[in-house]
């Protein structure tokens, strides 16, 4: 079966139309760009992704790695598809020249990257991490470090981590335990162990840079006490071959998606492997010490970011082969014609198969054109005309981060769900994608800050520092797409309008009394009614740009955004209502009941 991958004229439509990046290329970074080498970047990524991606995509489901007790086995298709993105030099496709890089816009690297999660989102975890963990150091780093690691990982003979959370802590930073012992050489020994690291061992290159918070030896609990650390598989020097350093794989986690890559428990400093004869695996500071955590969050948000994105490259890539199933599948007939002698109806012609469809599209074609947009927004931190300019494209994206991250992966997993329904009894075997989509993009609700998490992110962080001035940003540019509403669009752009003002009187009455506990008790349910508020916005804009225009591309836009407007905004009515009464229910609760 040959389905897109993506669909192509919705990203131009995104990119050029909606966008516009080709203004981008008026920036000295982007100067050498132009719309033929975007459009360029998109054929590559296709064609790459499809072939070297999308190829093995069921086989690194179906034969996900082992652990022998010495080293980590794959199919080698994953190795040889990782060759090729990194030859491509999309791995340094966002990086400056002087690193090897294309400096492409981060909108449009985004999109390009987008194939590559649509056609294997686990081979495709691999180069995202590394990117991000190039990132950081590029950022945070010091010039030794970009050139000993960075550099490495952008031309494909390295991989990088990032190592967070711990068996006994999660998600919950404040108590990480791996510890940190200051050498006399300025190089730092670490002890302890880390869980659910995504690429944590394997032999796919030459080194794995991981990027580790731990705690110095002396330093304050939580998580101002913890620092940030390069601790790679291996050591080099110039005078001998690479040497392990003490970090033992512990053992392989088993999910249920993204199976492709190695989810890993790793020890460090238990004396598996001892470099200069000492127990301890070496690892050296970047930056400061008790900064880790600020620095670690360049490559959090980035993380972020591409699993939203990840989110909707399967949601996407779900919903276009059940469209196309829902086109070929014949089954039943319409009311009124039941005369069996009669042929069956492709079921896309059944009002509720349409519903399903319609409700899919609505879901992953709004968390692209989010995605997109907040990558067009990193872009503008850096290029645009002015420090005012820069400053609120920083602030709006800090604002829509916990957004970007979470909305795709609740809705466009809800079109994946779509997507086996529509498929019925074939969309629970293995004889389809839809039920791989499902299990890879359930776990994207989790990666990276649970929805929990990123809900106290938002309504306990994000809309309140600095006095409410994310969040006034954040109504202040939905304001301004309404106003751009031509009169046919009116309805909705009132809709819109309305839903706006009532999220800022209920964001005022949650904290009216500096109550945190009680403000937050509901924070999921305003992370949803905040995510559909926002998805609302991004059809309003699709739509305004659509306005005028013929053509069944325009009009599957005007369906798309009427479908949202008309089933889905009103959900937030409901949940802006429940927070507006600040109910204590789930703090009241005794758990015994439960």
């Amino acid at each position: 079966m040959n389905f897109d991958l993506l669909r192509r004229r919705d990203l131009d439509f995104l990119l050029h139309e909606w966008l516009n990046v080709s203004a981008l290329t008026k920036a000295p970074r982007f100067r050498d760009h132009s719309r033929e080498t975007f459009d360029a970047a998109l054929d590559l990524s296709e064609n790459l992704a499809r072939r070297e991606f999308r190829s093995h995509n069921r086989a690194s489901d179906l034969n996900e790695p082992s652990f022998d007790g010495s080293r980590v086995r794959m199919i080698p298709e994953v190795g040889r598809a990782l060759t090729a993105f990194a030859r491509s030099g999309l791995l340094a496709g966002t990086a400056d020249e002087r690193l090897g890089g294309i400096q492409l816009p981060h909108v449009v690297h985004r999109a390009c990257f987008a194939y590559f999660q649509a056609a294997n989102i686990a081979t495709a975890s691999y180069p995202m991490l590394t990117m991000a963990n190039a990132n950081l150091l590029i950022e945070h780093g010091s010039a030794g470090q970009v050139r000993d690691y960075v550099v490495p990982m952008f031309e494909g003979r390295f991989f990088g981590t990032m190592c967070l959370s711990e068996p006994h802590a999660g998600s919950s930073l404040a108590d990480v335990t791996t510890r940190a012992r200051p050498d006399a050489d300025g190089r730092y020994r670490l002890f302890g162990q880390k869980m659910w690291i995504s690429g944590g061992d394997h032999e796919l290159g030459e080194n794995i840079v991981h990027l580790l918070l731990a705690r110095v030896e002396g330093a304050e609990p939580g998580v101002k006490g913890l620092s940030l650390f390069v601790v790679p598989k291996f050591l080099t020097s110039e005078h001998d071959g690479p040497e392990r350093n003490d970090i033992a794989l512990a053992g392989l986690n088993h999910k249920m998606g993204y199976r492709g890559i190695t989810n890993t428990l790793l020890s460090f400093g238990e004396g598996a492997f001892r470099p200069d004869g000492e127990a301890g695996a070496v690892g050296y500071l970047v930056g400061a010490e008790n900064r880790g955590l600020a620095y670690m969050f360049h490559m959090m948000n980035e993380a972020r970011i591409g699993v939203g994105a990840g989110a909707a490259a399967l949601g996407c890539t779900g919903y276009l082969q059940a469209l196309d199933y829902a086109r070929t599948r014949t089954q039943g007939r319409q009311p009124g014609r039941k005369d069996p002698s009669t042929p069956q109806s492709p079921i896309v012609e059944h009002a509720d198969v349409r519903r399903m469809l319609l409700a899919s599209k609505s879901y992953v074609e709004g968390a692209m054109a989010l995605v997109l947009y907040a990558a067009r927004l990193l872009d503008e931190s850096t290029t645009a005309a002015d420090h005012a300019a820069r400053a609120d494209a920083i602030r709006l994206l800090d604002v829509l981060t916990p957004i970007v991250k979470s909305w795709p992966s609740q809705w466009c997993l809800s079109a994946n769900d779509l997507a086996i329904q529509i498929h019925g009894g074939a969309g629970y075997t293995r004889d389809h994608d839809a039920e791989q989509f499902y299990r890879d993009n359930r776990l994207n609700q989790i990666h990276e800050g649970t929805h929990g998490i990123h809900a106290l992110d938002l309504l306990g962080r994000k809309v309140v520092v600095d006095s409410g001035a994310g969040l006034d940003l954040l109504v202040t540019t939905m304001r301004e797409a309404v106003g751009r509403a031509p009169h046919g669009l009116t309805p909705w752009a009132a809709q819109l309008s309305a839903r706006i003002d009532r999220l800022v009187t209920v964001t005022r009455a949650l904290w009216r009394d500096g109550d945190a506990e009680r403000a937050l008790a509901n924070a999921t349910l305003y992370l949803e009614a905040v995510g559909h508020i926002v998805i609302a916005w991004m059809w309003l804009e699709q739509a305004v740009v659509a306005n005028g225009h013929s053509g069944t591309f325009y009009a599957g836009k005007h369906a798309a955004a009427r479908y949202f407007f008309t089933y889905e905004l009103p959900r937030v009515d409901a949940q802006l209502d429940l927070l507006a009464e600040r109910d204590t229910q789930l703090l009241d609760l005794d758990t015994d009941v439960l």
